[in-house]
């Protein structure tokens, strides 16, 4: 395990990734940081959903200098969506340092771009084509840029913009590192890295083939805010032996298990705050039974070997499909079979289908369960342990009582009333879980036809005149903010 504390990263850095819930690199960020923040170029080979945007934008960011009004970082991607992503991504690592990063790409107002780029972005993510409109126009100024970051370089060469990259870098200050990240590596962009990349060091990261066997896998379309509800709710239904629920933060971690012991179930939490002391008291409870749900996050959770875990809760959906098999993988073993079920917002349908393209494994929808279905759920419970007790126990004692009861209050209300003793009524405790923003995923680009139709620079889907802008809370469009973009992109594990 590589955590960004041990990579060199600056403090404030360090910050903003504890805030986003980052604790534990990814292997492209292992491999890429180190040698980045020497100023070295970087050709990187790694697929979507491999934490690439941290890889490039914690060495950019680092380098920069705030008190310098001026664009000091520029990063290149394919389409507006892509660059909205990355612009969010990288105004939340920067987040403590004051950094402003702005969008630029076709389909926005140039006047009102123009505006934005003169009140002096530190960071820019563009579009090839409408990143060329700016240079010639002279509306954009390159003079201060350090770093250029190419993202998804070989969907830039499929959409027709490998000329249009040229000439931007030509426009680029020759003394300045240059990173270039591309899931495949065909010739032309290996041509970049030759004659337009110093001495490039190569990272190279294989997506795994990760499979998912003996669990069944489910997932439930919610809105955060319902979260904490729907997961009540499944437990009561569910009654599992043992359970874990995944928190993508030590916040997360600590406000659902807090929520969960308010309203009646036997919780406890793990995170990396916790002393050794204390997480062995919480395993060893786990264990022994005595606990029958554990909130956790990745990072407290790895290394746990706990045999019996019948259901995997994952509150927040992680970062990397890898994590989420890492995850679901506490349960269904031994040959047994277990449950997995995901909390899905509607904006992480995305990168749900990217976790089940990775684990070649189809994952079903199904609805939350609502509060009566819970109610019938634990009655269900109390019947079949009467049920048990009526086809294994000796009940002769009991008779003599049982009739008196019948007699006195008739055969309903008696069993009625054994019913209700048995069931568990969870107290209906107000729960305020703090919300954080969803998981965003970087488009696959499957339907490349519809980015070629117009010419060299048909990916930019360029109108100048028109459209509306997708990103109003960057620095210079729409609302403004003294940050720049208040991102609403949260990460990985804690």
């Amino acid at each position: 395990m590589t955590t960004f504390s041990s990579l060199g990263i600056s403090e404030p850095i360090l910050k903003a990734l504890d805030k986003m819930g980052f604790e534990e690199a990814t292997p492209i960020q292992a491999e890429t940081i180190p040698s980045a923040l020497e100023g070295k170029d970087v050709l990187g080979q790694a697929q979507t959903g491999t934490g690439k945007t941290a890889a490039f934008g914690i060495p950019m960011i680092s380098k920069i200098d705030r008190s310098k009004r001026q664009i000091q970082g520029l990063v290149i991607a394919p389409t507006r969506e892509l660059a909205i992503q990355v612009g969010e991504e990288l105004h939340r690592l920067g987040q403590f340092k004051g950094i402003k990063t702005l969008p630029v790409y076709g389909g926005q107002h140039m006047d009102r771009q123009i505006r934005a780029l003169r009140e002096g972005p530190h960071i820019v993510v563009a579009t090839p084509g409408r990143l060329l409109d700016h240079i010639r126009r002279k509306t954009i100024n390159f003079s201060g840029v350090h770093t250029a970051v190419l993202d998804e370089a070989d969907e830039m060469l499929n959409m027709g913009f490998i000329d249009d990259i040229r000439e931007i870098l030509s426009s680029i200050p020759e003394e300045r590192q240059t990173l270039l990240f591309s899931a495949t590596m065909p010739k032309e962009i290996r041509d970049i890295g030759t004659k337009l990349m110093k001495d490039p060091t190569e990272v190279k990261v294989k997506s795994k083939e990760m499979t998912v066997t003996n669990i069944d896998q489910s997932y439930i379309e919610v809105q955060e805010r319902q979260k904490f509800d729907t997961l009540s709710n499944l437990l009561d239904i569910d009654e599992p032996k043992l359970a874990i629920i995944f928190g993508r933060t030590k916040k997360r971690v600590d406000e659902v298990t807090e929520g969960l012991q308010a309203r009646g179930f036997r919780a406890e939490g793990i995170h990396g705050d916790l002393t050794q002391g204390k997480r062995m008291s919480v395993l060893n409870k786990f264990k022994n039974g005595r606990v029958e749900v554990l909130v956790a996050t990745d990072v407290a959770a790895r290394g746990l070997d706990i045999s019996g875990v019948t259901h995997v809760y994952n509150f927040d959906i992680p970062q990397d499909p890898e994590s989420y098999v890492h995850r679901i993988g506490r349960t269904g073993r031994a040959g047994k079979g277990g449950q997995a079920v995901s909390f899905i917002t509607p904006r992480e349908v995305p990168h749900l289908h990217l976790i089940e393209k990775t684990t070649k494994s189809k994952i079903a929808r199904k609805t939350a369960p609502t509060n009566d279905e819970a109610a019938q759920g634990q009655q269900q419970i109390a019947i079949e342990k009467m049920m048990r007790t009526i086809e294994s126990k000796d009940l002769q004692a009991y008779n003599d009582k049982a009739d008196e009861l019948i007699n006195q209050f008739g055969a309903q209300t008696v069993v009625a009333a054994a019913l209700k003793m048995l069931t568990k009524e969870r107290r209906n405790a107000p729960v305020r879980i703090t919300s954080i923003a969803p998981i965003s995923v970087k488009g696959n680009f499957k339907d490349k036809k519809k980015y070629r139709g117009g010419g060299s620079r048909g990916g930019d889907r360029r109108n100048s005149g028109g459209g509306k802008s997708r990103s109003r809370n960057y620095q210079g469009q729409g609302k403004r903010s003294s940050g720049g973009y208040r991102g609403k992109r949260n990460n990985e594990n804690n």
